[in-house]
């Protein structure tokens, strides 16, 4: 019998996989998805927040515990566990060494990310590089590795697991088990079920855009809520972006990310805005937009910036809707041109420009207008103009197990003594709402690392 199996293959399943192993313990992994899709959302992100006393190689400055709490504190509203908030952000402080043995190598960030030059520690070539050192590493160490072998249900006993049992109808056996099988964002019916249908009669969900895998359907989620396993989270809340309208449904990644948001303003479809575009640097705020979105009428709006712009931040995969004038963009991106000159003429008018620094919290703001942009308010009046299409792109959802610092499965608020639950199937426990860039991979990192360190001593004591 197998002392460990993990269920999953992103970032947290193989985090576990190696502590385990580590550990010695015998390790089986199952990841649903083919072998060139491996790696689950992991493969599309870019960077690790770290906490950091002192300057450390790629990382500049310091970024202290205390300052880490309060920017989670911020994004989620106080919608999370402080205990294990905490718990995530020191480990976060001592996992790179840990990292780079297993291959993963860093670099410091490009110049469209260096509002993260000081919090986020970048991976060189990306996630795909970081998922592939894993698998490289595990490979060596002895970890098994299935692909194509999703997971349908568990058998359990009074909390305990026993065995999983396959799609094929397979049962394998393990003294220990970690569940690290994602979220339900690829589940198009339970997204639909989560945002329900709104005041405009639309369903939301049936315009959201999968950033991520095609894999994460919480299958496995759905079986421990009705196996009576703890529960955390609300189902509409995710790390939700606002990305390129013309994204492909699934693993559209990173590069269909807009980043010019706080560079201009964002109109909805009746060519209105709707928030501040400036209301934080872009890392901290730039998960909000999807739900901001999604809330618009068919959840679409438009990124509409200037000039002066270009050059100041990522270019994403497709280039913008371009127009010499004004009225000329309203008319290429089919909004209504005399609201739309009447929403950008109200905005330039509003605006005192300051002393425009787009890599701090400036003076450029507006004035007499609602909402409010509160820093880099310049005049949209530099020909070209740029207009980009926006729809919610969902990353991972919220909704998932509770847990307590060992990252064991609860049952009526005791623990699982072999049963434990890594990455986006326990993310809600640190993220009720909200996200800064970076931190879901530190949540992956830290508890799975804690549950394959106590998947392997609870496979020694049995």
């Amino acid at each position: 019998m197998i002392d460990v199996l993990v269920i999953g293959g992103g970032n947290a399943a193989l985090c576990a996989a190696l502590m385990a192993r580590e550990a010695g313990a015998s390790v089986l992994m199952l990841e649903a998805a083919p072998r060139q899709w491996r790696g689950g959302n992991s493969q599309h992100t870019r960077n690790l927040r770290c906490m950091h006393d002192a300057p450390q190689d790629v990382l500049v400055d310091a970024y202290p515990e205390e300052e880490f709490w309060q920017d989670l504190l911020k994004v989620t509203g106080g919608i999370t566990d402080e205990h294990l908030a905490r718990l995530v952000i020191r480990a976060s402080s001592d996992c790179r060494d840990w990292m780079r043995r297993h291959g993963v190598n860093f670099q410091p960030p490009l110049s469209g990310a260096l509002h993260v030059a000081r919090t986020n520690a970048f991976f060189m070539g990306g996630g795909k590089a970081l998922v592939n050192a894993y698998y490289r590493s595990a490979e060596q160490l002895g970890v098994q590795i299935r692909y194509d072998a999703p997971v349908m249900s568990l058998d359990l006993q009074g909390g305990r697991f026993l065995a999983a049992r396959m799609a094929t109808g397979e049962r394998i056996e393990a003294r220990a088990c970690v569940l690290a099988a994602g979220g339900f964002e690829s589940n198009r019916e339970w997204l639909r079920q989560a945002w329900g249908q709104n005041e405009r009669g639309e369903w939301p969900a049936d315009n959201f855009l999968i950033r991520g895998t095609r894999f994460n359907q919480g299958v496995l989620l759905k079986f421990m809520m009705d196996a009576g396993a703890d529960i955390i989270g609300d189902p509409s809340q995710s790390h939700c972006v606002a990305i390129d309208a013309r994204a492909p449904m699934y693993d559209g990644g990173i590069c269909t990310r807009i980043d010019c948001v706080s560079l201009g303003v964002v109109l909805n479809r009746d060519a209105e805005r709707f928030y501040d575009e400036g209301e934080d640097f872009w890392p901290k705020r730039y998960a909000i937009w999807g739900r901001l979105t999604a809330m618009q009428p068919g959840q679409t709006a438009y990124s509409i910036i200037d000039a002066k712009a270009v050059g100041r931040f990522m270019p994403p995969v497709f280039p913008g809707t371009q127009a010499g004038t004004l009225p000329e963009l309203a008319r290429k991106l089919g909004l209504d041109e005399t609201r739309f000159m009447q929403t950008l003429n109200d905005y330039n008018a509003a605006c005192r420009v300051g002393t425009f620094d787009h890599t701090a919290l400036d003076d450029c703001r507006t004035e007499g207008i609602a909402p409010a942009k509160t820093h880099w308010a310049r005049p949209i009046d530099t020909a070209p103009f740029f207009g980009y299409p926006l729809r919610p792109g969902i990353t991972f959802t919220y909704l998932g197990l509770k847990v307590d610092e060992t990252a064991a499965v609860r049952f009526d608020d005791k623990p699982s003594d072999n049963l434990f639950v890594a990455g986006e199937m326990m993310a809600g426990n640190v993220l009720g709402k909200g996200y800064t860039a970076g931190v879901g991979m530190s949540i992956g990192t830290a508890f799975g690392r804690i549950a394959g360190t106590h998947a392997a001593a609870a496979a020694r004591r049995s």
